[in-house]
Parts: C-alpha cells; structure tokens; sequence
C-alpha cells in the first residue's frame, strides 16, 4: 500500500421531524429472537398478546402463493405484495405469529413498524459556500431524484422540474401533489431548490436536477414501512421510465432484526443492485435525553443497509469554515444494531438548513418559529444532512453519469473532511464515518474516472491533490474508505476495482482485492473510548448508561457478532470490544471502563 506521504502528491495520482422519544432504563441483555419474529413481535408473543398486527413477511422464492392460501384459508387480510423482496403485508393476530413462522416457507416476520421524518428546528443557515460549490457549478441536469416522503408542494422553487407525484398513502395513485406535513418539501427544496424566492440565497445543492415524489407519510411525519417498500419497489422496477439515478430517504424506524431479514433494508439493497443510489438518514437518536451525553447504536433502518449511503448531521455554526463544524450531538451513531456494522458513512451539514416550505403544511402552520422570508422553514437533522448528500450525487453523476452505486460512495467517502471535536480530536469512525461531504472533491475525482477502462486497471486521467480549499482554507481529504468493520487507505479509488464496476453488497467479500494491508476499524491502534453509551433496547427504547460488551463468543449464534451489556466475562473493570464477523486481521479492543 502506497504510504501518505507519498500519496498526497503523486499517485491519486451524505431526517428532519422530531427525535424520537428515548426511555432511560436499567441496562439488560437483548431477549433471544423467537425464530423467525422480530424483537417487537417477539415481545408480544412471549407476554401473550391478543391483538392483530400488520405485518410484513417473507417467504422463499417459491412461497408467496402458498403463503396467501394459508392467511386466506384462515381468513387473514393481505393488504400487498412487495415483489421484488418476496414478501406481502399482512394483518395477523399476535398469538398465530409463531405457528406461522414455523412454515417452511416462511423466512421472517416483520413488525410493519412506523417511519418517521428525521428532522428537529430552529438553527442558523450555511449550505453551497460550505460544500465548496461555487455560484456556477453544475446543477444537477440530467439526474433524477426520488423523494420518498411526506409529499412536495408545488411552487416556483421547482418549476418544471415534477417529473410525477404518486401517493403511496393511497396505494401508489398517480395525483396532484401535496404534502400535508412539510418535511418533504423542506428536503425536496434542499435537494434541488432553485432558491428564486430568495435572490438565491437558499438554493439547493442540484437546483437543475429532476424530481419524482413518492408520498409514504402522513400530516405528522409517520408512515408505515410497506408503503416505503411499495414506493422502493416502484421506483426500482420503473427505473428507466422514469429516469431515477437516486433514492433520498429522510426517515427511518428502530432497528428491530438483523439487516439480513429487515424488509426495507432488503428493498434498499434490491434497488442498489438495479443501479439506484440510495441515500439514507443515520437518526436523531445519538443523545441521551436525560444525560445529554452522546451514545452509540442508534441507527436506524434502513440506514443499516450495508449498501446505502447513511448520513449523520454536522453544524457548521452558519460559516463556510470547515475548521468549526462539530458533529451534531443528535446524530446517531454507529455500530449498527445486530450487525455490527460501521455506520454512518459520512456526515454532511444539516443543523439550521433553509429551504422550500409547503404553507399548508402542519409543520409550516402549527410552528412559526420556523419559517423564513415567508416562503422557507429552518429545520436540523439528518434527514436535512440526506439532502444535501442527494444532491452532492447529483453533481457527482452529472460528471460522470457512468458511475455504480458503489464508486460514488467510495467517493464521497474517500474525499471527506474529517471532522474534530472540541479538543482537535478526530470524531471516531462510528460518529463521522470518514468525515464530512466535501461536494467540490467529489466533483472533481468522479470527473477524472475514465469509467470505460477495464476492471482492475488505472482509470483516474489525471494527479489530483488530495485536498480542497473552502473559503481560503485547505483540507485534507480523508483518503480512507470503511468496507463492511474494515478502513482501507490509500488510492483505493485511482483503480477500477471490481467492487466499483459491479452493484455487489457494499462490505461484501467478493472480489475485494485490497490485500492484508487493510485496518480493521476497531484495531487495537485506534482509540474510542465509549464510556457510558447507548443501545437499542428489547422494546425499542434507548438504553442509556452502561457500556457495550460485543463480540462472537458471548450470544454465539443467538445474534452472531453481537451486542450485550454489562461488564467483561474474566475482568469485570473492562469492557471488551471483541472480533466482527470473523474478519480477517480483527483484534479485540479492551477499554477501560470509566
């Protein structure tokens, strides 16, 4: 592997509602999933619950049809199909759960939980100056944005730009739009605002990109997951028709299974694989509501879905320095829940963002603390930081439309700026990803690919230096990428490697060439120190105030490389941060506990 030194000059040669509510509780071990049921479900069924759930199931390939005999023939309503991940929503009582689950068929069982918009308010304003953008830089032309959201109110903003609204809410219908609610206007307008109703001063990051609005939630932000689906589904099998390069989603639910039988996390990762960027909200869940200190493993689905690209928010306190921004508190962090899995993959500016407002909308109504000049909302979150993620893709594909999902998230994590706290410390992997979105980077490496050269082969046209200047300042890009629990430096993107020329799992081990030299994330050379940290509770509260003890060897195959809580098995001072999913070159981190 090439060292820094050497490479910095020759070879180189990304939600806004209300943070979900958190309950502090003592500390306890995650229950064993009753097989085949999700944590929610399987709570229900182990405290011999009587209701009837909408449920999401899937099934083998085969099994769909004999799964709707079997809840016909016992009278049990279907409400869709999600084709394309083999599975149908159902409604089922709680206590028929488990029988269900033993068909041969049947491969999981789902909560069909309720998304929410990932958004909080007030905040000061800064965007393009930031990302390094400068008054003409591309726009976006020729890319196509889905927005799967609360709906989008039409205005001056996007002009012409609508390419169709379909209401999911309601089955999908093609209709006029609408957004009862005001998130997805807020992101739609940060995305690909034309910012005309303010002498361009909140204009969005790709204002010439096209738009599509998929409508999955209601007047209060909330929806249920098999609408998402639907609207994934949709946007994935109708790609071409109509002209998606990427998917924006800015909500979220608990994670509540592993991201191998999550139905929205295998929708996302159908639609990567269909060529589709996808582009997800960490959550606001990173801090205590009752400490106020921040915590790990509150990610939300589908942000743990390896392939999409999960967006934590950073403050960039209303200048276009890069050397203030702060990671914002709110933001969840990583690893993910069950999977162990290093998330987000990077962050971008979403405190205090400015964009479209919809004036019929709960959010534009019921709070004017938040409007602007009359026509614009002031909202923070990670669902904002998504935005502006989507449109920085925008651009990237408008200088090169021939780039695979994975390439321009190599990309944009490989030409971040790191982010550091109070103390010039770096934020650690599981906070930052590899830092924060640096749009004018990312434009120039994706312009330099030569994506016709063969697989395995040199395909950067020109040296590049590894930094950018943002208002007088020069930063280093991260030059890093995280696959799956490893980081891998060097010019991992100069090279056409199979895994950018192919839509492969991100974090897969197929045809990764990298070699030994790659650094676990949690090696024994870095230093994160967790301290009293959160968790995904049982019941899907927050668990505040105890450390983390993961590993292979304490649940075994109950949840592979999992989390529990508590102290060291042979050292009850320590907390032990054992080996990812067996992954080659993993060391055990031991850290002092607090």
């Amino acid at each position: 592997m090439i060292s820094k030194t050497l490479r910095l000059r020759s070879t180189f040669i990304f939600f806004a509602a209300l943070v979900l509510p958190a309950t502090a509780t003592n500390a306890q071990p995650p229950q064993r999933l009753i097989s085949k049921l999700d944590a929610r479900l399987s709570s229900s069924v182990r405290a011999g619950h009587t209701d009837t759930r909408r449920v999401i199931i899937r099934t083998t390939s085969n099994g769909i049809p004999r799964l709707t005999d079997a809840l016909k023939a016992n009278r049990h309503f279907v409400r869709r199909l999600h084709s394309t991940i083999n599975a149908l929503t159902a409604h089922v009582p709680v206590a028929e759960l488990e029988g269900l689950s033993r068909l041969p068929f049947v491969e999981s069982i789902s909560e069909d939980a309720i998304v929410r918009a990932e958004q909080t308010s007030s905040g000061g304003s800064t965007l393009r100056g930031t990302l390094g953008l400068p008054v003409q830089s591309p726009g976006g032309y020729g890319v196509g944005v889905a927005i799967i959201d609360s709906g989008l109110e039409e205005g001056p903003e996007f002009a012409d730009r609508i390419d169709g609204f379909y209401d999911f809410t309601l089955g999908g219908k093609l209709t006029v739009p609408s957004d009862g609610y005001g998130h997805g206007t807020h992101v739609a307008g940060l995305i690909a605002g034309n910012g005309v109703l303010s002498d361009q001063r909140y204009r969005g990051v790709a204002p010439k990109a096209r738009l599509t609005v998929l409508k999955v939630l209601d007047e209060n932000g909330q929806g249920y997951t098999s609408d998402v689906i639907n609207a994934i589904e949709f946007v994935t099998k109708h790609k071409s028709r109509l002209g998606i390069d990427i998917i924006n989603l800015s909500l979220g639910h608990p994670i509540l299974e592993p991201a191998a039988t999550d139905p929205l996390v295998q929708a996302v990762e159908a639609a990567v694989r269909a060529g589709i960027v996808v582009v997800a909200a960490a959550g606001n869940v990173g801090v205590s509501p009752s400490t106020g200190q921040p915590g790990y493993a509150g990610v939300l689905s589908p942000g743990n879905a390896r392939s999409a690209i999960t967006v934590g928010s950073a403050r960039t306190f209303d200048t276009n320095l890069r050397s203030d921004d702060r990671v914002a508190d709110y933001s969840s962090r990583g690893p993910t829940w069950y999977d162990a899995w290093a998330k987000p993959d990077l962050v971008a500016p979403g405190h205090g963002l400015v964009a479209a407002a919809a004036k019929s909308s709960t959010l534009y109504v019921n709070q004017p603390a938040l409007r602007v000049d009359d026509a614009y909302l002031r909202l923070n979150g990670t669902s904002m930081a998504t935005a502006v993620v989507s449109g920085t893709v925008a651009l990237i594909l408008q200088a090169n439309h021939a780039l695979t999902p994975n390439a321009v998230k190599a990309i944009l994590q490989f030409t971040a700026l790191p982010v550091r706290d109070d103390q010039g410390a770096r934020y650690d992997v599981l906070t930052q990803g590899t830092g924060s979105v640096n749009a004018a980077g990312a434009i120039e490496v994706a312009a330099h690919i030569d994506s016709s050269k063969a697989v395995s082969s040199w395909w950067l046209t020109s040296t590049l230096d590894p930094w950018t200047v943002i208002d007088g300042q020069a930063t280093s890009w991260a030059e890093s990428i995280v696959w799956h629990d490893a980081a891998s430096v060097g010019p991992v993107v100069a090279v056409n490697e199979p895994a950018w020329s192919e839509n492969i799992v991100w974090g897969s081990d197929d045809n990764i060439v990298w070699g030994s030299s790659d650094n676990i994330v949690w090696g024994s050379s870095d230093n994160i120190v967790w301290g009293s940290n959160i968790v995904w509770g049982s019941d899907d509260n927050i668990v505040w105030g105890s450390n983390i003890v993961w590993g292979n060897t304490l649940l075994g195959s109950v949840y592979g490389s999992s989390i529990t809580w508590g102290m060291a098995v042979d050292d009850p001072s320590q907390t032990v941060w054992g080996t990812l999913n067996g992954g080659a070159g993993s060391t055990g981190l031991v850290l002092t506990s607090p």
